[in-house]
């Protein structure tokens, strides 16, 4: 069964593994961002509900934690595409 699937494909296999990586290097760095992103914004909610009077100082740290954390997903998607590119 195996051996008809391998000798069934046609075109280049290593362009499909590298397709197959960047998508998969893309999906879980958005997978990870999200994740990131939900405990930032969740961890501000319960820092607010606890002392309100310090939701300005916590903001700009949460804002500033927000960016850097969708910055590593860029990265990851610039560093996946150069990989799909270049190699």
């Amino acid at each position: 069964m195996l051996h008809a699937l391998v000798f069934a494909t046609s075109g280049d296999v290593t362009k499909a593994g590298k397709a197959i990586a960047l998508a998969l290097g893309i999906g879980l760095g958005s997978l990870g961002a999200g994740v990131g992103i939900g405990n930032i914004f969740g961890s501000m909610i319960q820092s607010v509900a606890r002392q309100p009077e310090l939701r300005g100082e916590l903001q700009g740290i949460q804002w500033l934690g927000f960016a850097l954390t969708e910055a590593v997903v860029f990265y990851g998607l610039i560093g996946g595409l150069l990989a799909y590119v270049l190699v």
